[in-house]
C-alpha cells in the first residue's frame, strides 16, 4: 500500500517584511500574516487528505534565532499535525543554522521538548517511521558546509575544485553507510537540503548563508530511493523521474526574483518502485513589476497612469519602474501615481534616468555601414564628464590596441594592462565598455 506524503520546503517564516505593512488590528506585518496563511493551507491539505507523513525540506525561518512571535505562529501551525497524529520530519536548512554552520537552534527545540511524532533532521541519519499505512525509512541529509565534512589541515594546499571533490567523496562514503543499513522491503525517502548540480537557481543563490557545495544528481538518483525530497532551491522542479528527485520550491514569494514562479507543495504516493507525485500550487500574493519607458513620450505622466491598470495593481506587491530623461522630471506629478497605486498591497516607485548620451552626436548606423572604433570611443568620451580627466590615457590605450596585430597583442597583454593600471583605476563597467 502506498504511503501518502506532503512534501514542502523553504517556508522562510518572517521574511519579506519590507514588502508589507503593519496590520493595525493585529500589530503584525501583513507579509508575516501572508506566510502564516499559506502555511496554514499546506497543513489544511495534509489533514484533509489525510496524509501519512509530512516532510519539511528545511529553512523554516530567515535565521537560527527568529523572534518569539515568528516561532510561535510557526509552531501553532505545525502543532495541528501533532493533534491530527500525522508524523512530521523537520530538516535543518542553511538558514536554520547559526552563521558558523553548527546546529539547528530554531528547530531543535522540537527534539528537546520531545514533541510526539516530530523528528528533527540535523545530521545524516536514517529514521524508521511508523505511519498509518506502514513503515517508511527517511534518510535525513541537512545542509552541509565544508567545515562539517573536512578539517582545515585536510584542505591545505588544495584547489577549490580538489576541495569540492574531496567533499563529494566524503559524503558518498557517509551516505553509502546509511544505504547499506536500509531494509530493502521498506519504502525509502532521502530528505535533503542541498544544491543539486542540475537545478535552476533562484533567490536562494543570494539568500544562502554559510559555505555549502553543489552535489551531483548522480549521488541522489539511486534505485534504493523511492523518492528524493529536496529543499533549498525556491523554484519547483523535478530533476529526475526514476526515482523522482524533487524540489517543491518555497511556499511564498520572498522577493521580486520569484515574481513569475508558482509556489506550492508536492503530494507524493510512495511505494516500492511505483511512486507518484502531484505539484499543488498555492494561491499566494502576486508580485508585479510594471516597467514603462516614458523617455520618448509626449505626455510621460499620462503614459505612466495608463500602465497602472487596476487589475494589475490590486492586492499585489508592486514596483513601478520607469525610464525618463532628466528634462522630463518636472512633468511627473507623484500624487496621481500614489493614488493609482493605492489598491496595491504595497508598492515602490523607481524612476531611472536614461543615458545622457546625446543622440545627434552619434554617427548613424544602417545596414552595411560601419564606424571607426576610435571615433566611436571619442564620441562616447565626449559625453562622459566623469572620464574627461583620463580621456587622453584611454584614447592612447585604445590606439595601442588598434595598432597591434593579434600575435603582438597576445604577447603584450601584461604591458598594456600595466599601462592602463598606471594611469588610473577604472570601475568594472568602464573597463568592460572600453575593452
Amino acid at each position: 500500500m502506498a504511503i501518502k506524503i506532503l512534501h514542502l520546503s523553504d517556508i522562510h517564516m518572517g521574511s519579506g517584511f519590507s514588502h508589507g505593512r503593519v496590520n493595525p488590528e493585529t500589530g503584525l506585518n501583513t507579509r508575516l500574516e501572508d506566510f502564516v496563511a499559506t502555511l496554514g493551507r499546506c497543513i489544511d491539505r495534509a489533514i484533509a487528505e489525510p496524509v501519512d507523513l509530512v516532510l519539511f525540506g528545511g529553512d523554516a525561518f530567515p535565521d537560527a534565532t527568529p523572534p518569539p512571535i515568528v516561532q510561535e505562529v510557526f509552531a501553532t501551525q505545525f502543532r495541528r499535525l501533532v493533534d491530527a497524529q500525522i508524523p512530521t520530519v523537520l530538516l535543518v536548512g542553511n538558514h536554520d543554522q547559526h552563521s558558523q554552520g553548527q546546529g539547528g537552534a530554531s528547530l531543535c527545540i522540537y527534539r528537546t521538548l520531545g514533541v510526539p511524532g516530530f523528528v528533527v533532521g540535523d545530521r545524516l541519519e536514517t529514521h524508521l517511521i511508523s505511519t498509518r499505512n506502514g513503515p517508511i525509512q527517511i534518510i535525513t541529509l541537512p545542509w552541509l558546509t565544508r567545515s562539517t565534512l573536512l578539517t582545515r589541515p585536510e584542505t591545505e594546499g588544495l584547489s577549490m575544485a580538489e576541495v569540492n571533490q574531496l567533499l563529494i567523496d566524503r559524503l558518498r562514503v557517509a551516505l553509502e553507510g546509511e544505504v547499506r543499513r536500509l531494509d530493502p522491503e521498506v519504502p525509502t525517502v532521502l530528505l535533503g537540503h542541498l544544491m543539486a548540480d542540475s537545478a535552476f537557481y533562484g533567490a536562494e543563490r543570494f539568500l544562502a548563508v554559510g559555505k555549502g557545495f553543489t552535489i551531483p544528481l548522480a549521488l541522489l538518483a539511486r534505485p534504493c530511493f523511492d523518492y528524493v525530497a529536496l529543499g533549498h532551491v525556491h523554484r519547483h522542479q523535478v530533476l529526475c523521474h526514476e526515482p523522482p528527485v524533487v524540489y517543491p520550491g518555497s511556499i511564498e514569494r520572498v522577493d521580486f526574483s520569484e515574481e513569475k514562479e508558482d509556489k506550492g507543495f508536492v503530494l507524493v504516493d510512495v511505494e516500492r518502485g511505483a511512486t507518484k507525485l502531484e505539484f499543488c500550487a498555492l494561491p499566494v500574493r502576486a508580485f508585479r513589476t510594471i516597467e514603462v519607458n516614458v523617455s520618448e513620450a509626449e505626455d510621460p505622466q499620462a503614459k505612466l497612469l495608463k500602465a497602472l491598470k487596476p487589475e494589475l495593481v490590486a492586492d499585489a506587491v508592486v514596483r513601478l519602474i520607469y525610464q525618463i530623461r532628466s528634462e522630463q522630471l518636472d512633468e511627473i506629478d507623484n500624487a496621481p501615481l500614489h493614488a493609482a497605486l493605492h489598491m496595491a498591497h504595497s508598492y515602490t516607485i523607481q524612476p531611472e534616468l536614461v543615458s545622457q548620451l546625446a543622440r545627434p552626436r552619434l554617427p548613424e548606423l544602417g545596414v552595411g555601414s560601419s564606424i571607426d572604433p576610435l571615433a566611436a570611443l571619442k564620441t562616447y568620451l565626449a559625453n562622459r564628464e566623469d572620464l574627461q580627466d583620463i580621456q587622453g590615457d584611454l584614447l592612447q590605450a585604445a590606439q595601442s590596441l588598434l595598432d597591434t596585430d593579434e600575435e603582438e597583442w597576445l604577447d603584450e597583454q601584461p604591458a598594456i594592462a600595466n599601462h592602463l593600471g598606471s594611469s588610473r583605476v577604472l570601475d568594472g563597467e568602464t573597463q568592460l565598455r572600453l575593452l
